[in-house]
């Protein structure tokens, strides 16, 4: 019997073409939720579910008695019950590794353009503001040289701390991470506790994964620890900062400026007011936004997937105990 695949969001002719002749698969439409009735009698057949931003729930599941595998288009899945699917001996991949440098080069275009306020003063010029030299009161701040404070020292956090320490002279501090001895002595990063780091570093760069015990890690009390000339940079996830506490250090100059690509609501609320602050970089969430590591990122998917529905092991599986 051929298995049977389901598809939300967005693969390429090539790599639908690949899980074809291999599936019997089902593309939803853009707009159509898994669990919408449309697909319902879809769910009672599928064998396998890929796709980004996949809304799983244990009742969705339910409805879906078949279903070995789903395969998220994305490195994060706190959007999935990762714990109901091991009960039910379902797979989950998804795609780390693939948007590492991708991501880590948006952190730092975020350092960059928050220290020289670049977007503001882009602005500045297209306003026709631009009659005479600036004066102090539009200076930025240098990034050579200067401390960067990375919460969080995996994959991404170290592609960022690389490119500080090598490229720009940045001596790196690191916490919530366990030792790294190796890239200790490659980029004279050393470890460290959340507060120390915090009053020490001009960058605060987080890239911790969102789990219960890194929620609202950054908070008020936090930010009253960072120097008043420090910059926040968040490419995480936006749970992992408290938001009101942001905006308050924010008003209140108790930070410098921010750059973050993550919020605790996406899309961000017009009511925020976080876009219109003249210290504040906002960008949707872009931090693998490139033809190039999307594509990526869609083929490991589609890799991952595969493997699973052929009894061989995924390339990135997350539940590890799941796959006999």
């Amino acid at each position: 019997m051929q298995k049977r695949l389901m598809v939300q969001g967005r693969l390429s002719d090539a790599q639908l073409g690949e899980l074809s002749d291999l599936f019997k698969v089902d593309v939803l439409a853009k707009t159509s939720a898994l669990d919408a009735p449309e697909n319902r009698a879809l769910l009672a057949e599928a064998h396998g579910i890929i796709g980004s931003g996949l809304a799983i729930t244990p009742q969705l599941l339910d409805a879906a008695p078949n279903l070995e595998v789903i395969a998220t288009v994305s490195v994060g899945y706190d959007n999935i019950p990762v714990d109901e699917l091991t009960k039910r001996g379902i797979m989950l991949c998804n795609t780390p590794d693939v948007l590492t440098e991708t991501t880590a080069d948006t952190g730092f275009a975020l350092v960059m353009a928050t220290a020289r306020r670049v977007v503001e003063l882009a602005e500045w010029v297209k306003a026709g503001e631009w009659q005479a030299s600036i004066g102090p009161a539009l200076f930025g701040s240098d990034v050579h040289g200067k401390t960067l404070g990375m919460v969080g020292f995996g994959r991404i956090g170290q592609a960022v701390a690389r490119r500080g320490a090598l490229g720009f002279g940045m001596p790196v501090l690191y916490s919530n991470a366990s030792p790294k001895p190796a890239l200790e002595r490659e980029l004279g990063a050393k470890r460290c506790e959340l507060n120390q780091l915090l009053a020490e570093a001009d960058f605060v760069c987080v890239t911790v994964p969102l789990t219960a015990e890194t929620e609202h890690l950054i908070g008020a009390k936090e930010f009253a620890q960072m120097k008043p000339t420090g910059i926040f940079i968040n490419i995480a996830r936006g749970k992992v900062v408290d938001e009101a506490a942001l905006i308050h250090a924010l008003e209140n100059g108790a930070i410098q400026a921010a750059g973050l690509d993550v919020f605790e609501q996406e899309p961000l609320a017009a009511s925020s007011t976080l876009p219109t602050m003249a210290n504040v970089v906002a960008l949707p969430h872009i931090g693998s936004a490139t033809h190039e590591t999307r594509d990526a990122m869609a083929q490991r998917a589609v890799n991952n997937i595969r493997l699973a529905l052929q009894g061989e092991r995924p390339i990135s599986l997350v539940n590890q105990e799941t796959y006999q």
